[in-house]
């Protein structure tokens, strides 16, 4: 097993004072569970039993990554095959000087069709001769030049999904190739499989990474066959729960409903995967793609970008680098924004969530239930509320407490996280709002915590 970082020992020692020192007043409704492992000596409430976190801090991986959903590009819903080593390193040059690297997309990863079609004659996989001329290694050292990683696929089988060399009994060579050449993270599919279990493909090449010496984020792509939920935790740093997703409505609201389904198993080393984000790439309006954007980081599912970054719209770059939305997902130790001045003292709204704790549908209604809530708790007794349209038409949404986890008496901020702006600083029983066709409005609810004194 690889070490545990430095780094982490650090960021956990560091959530412990952060999470610890916090103290507001909200009421949250009575829970069964345990209280969440992450939270340490018991200084919060228990989570309300909506959001069932008993499979929690599960994973036995322990090398150290993963604290939060990982976040970058790959290049398959894009580019597909159509890539080369130059593709590459103007992308790594275009996270940089949009802004998107700083934003914590930080892995660049290279998915199928970057080999040869079959190994060398000492049994290795060669990189395509015409697509990456310089070898992986040059390109490694580029990425890393950038302050960026690297990351590459294979698959738990014969062949990749493009027929190019797998990795199934060749793991343990793979892996040492892969640490050599500067890899930082490995995509691992699940084509030609030999019908095999995956449950005994996958950990063999969990062991090979780990041999290496090296820390490389293993993402394992079973597409939820198996569901993977159920056992990879000990196995990988995320685990795919649906096949691949397509660049349409229809393909993304079917994906993060079956994503929804695995709540329970996600925590900080490990999460479920609904697959990489098609923001950008033309098939969803504007409204679809900012609801995209909000249920994956609502449910703490890998940020990965998939289209090209080179030539993004205004509209694109809005939806990707919205810092409050990303907070949801991921750990920022400072502050985005000052809470507003007002009468009362607010818990932090903008901080980000260094809890976990993967959000859910948690109620429905209207025509086949497309006006919908979905929530999940954050750190500081803040919850996120992200309200989703899926009618064909605008309608008004509400939210009550009960759904959210909150008792109906608690008062709250309202932040928008898309209008940057709150919206409500004391809102009580249910909150609502206008929700177009398609869209979905995104908010981070916060406690009041107590009068601030007229002395």
């Amino acid at each position: 097993m690889a070490k545990i970082s430095g780094k982490h020992v650090l960021l956990t020692a560091i959530l412990y004072v952060y999470i610890t020192a916090v103290a507001v007043t909200a009421r949250l409704l009575p829970s069964e569970l345990p209280l969440h492992p992450y939270l340490i000596n018991g200084q919060h409430k228990p989570i309300s039993k909506i959001y069932d976190t008993s499979k929690y801090g599960i994973l036995q991986l322990g090398n150290g990554l993963a604290n939060t959903p990982q976040m970058g590009w790959n290049s398959w819903n894009y580019f597909r095959c159509d890539f080369d080593e130059k593709v590459i390193k103007e992308t790594v040059d275009a996270l940089v000087t949009t802004g998107l690297a700083k934003l914590g997309y930080n892995y660049v990863n290279i998915d199928d069709c970057w080999a040869e079609p079959t190994r060398n004659s000492e049994g290795k996989i060669v990189p395509d001769s015409k697509s990456f001329p310089s070898g992986v290694k040059d390109l490694a050292d580029y990425i890393h030049s950038k302050g960026l990683k690297l990351g590459i696929y294979s698959d738990a089988g014969l062949y990749t999904c493009q027929i190019r060399p797998g990795s199934l009994k060749h793991e343990y060579d793979d892996a040492a190739l892969f640490a050599s050449w500067g890899v930082d993270y490995l995509k691992y599919d699940n084509c030609f499989n030999l019908g095999i279990e995956p449950e005994e493909r996958y950990p063999p090449m969990r062991d090979a990474l780990n041999a290496t010496g090296r820390t490389i984020f293993y993402s394992l792509c079973e597409w939820g066959v198996n569901n993977p939920a159920l056992w990879a935790s000990k196995i990988g740093n995320s685990w795919r729960t649906t096949d691949d997703i397509e660049d349409s409505w229809e393909s993304m609201t079917t994906i993060a409903d079956i994503n929804n389904k695995w709540a329970a198993y996600a925590g900080p080393g490990g999460w479920n995967d609904p697959d990489m984000l098609e923001v950008g790439n033309g098939g969803m309006t504007f409204e679809e793609y900012r609801g995209h954007f909000s249920i994956w980081a609502l449910m703490k599912a890998p940020l990965i970008i998939g289209c090209d970054v080179r030539n993004m719209t205004a509209e694109t770059y809005d939806i990707l680098t919205n810092e409050e939305v990303i907070s949801v997902n991921q750990v920022f130790l400072n502050d985005l924004l000052t809470p507003p001045s007002s009468s009362v003292i607010f818990a932090n709204e903008i901080s980000s969530d260094p809890l976990g704790v993967q959000g859910k549908k948690v109620d429905s209604y209207g025509p086949d239930g497309c006006y919908q809530i979905w929530a999940g708790p954050l750190s500081e007794q803040r919850f996120v509320l992200a309200l989703w349209n899926r009618c064909s038409k605008p309608s008004t949404i509400t939210a009550n407490w009960g759904a959210i986890g909150l008792e109906s008496s608690t008062t709250v901020s309202v932040r928008d996280l898309w209008k940057h702006k709150y919206v409500s600083l004391n809102s009580a029983t249910s909150f609502s709002a206008h929700v177009d066709a398609h869209a979905c409005e995104m908010y981070i609810l916060a406690p009041v915590a107590a009068a601030r004194s007229a002395s």
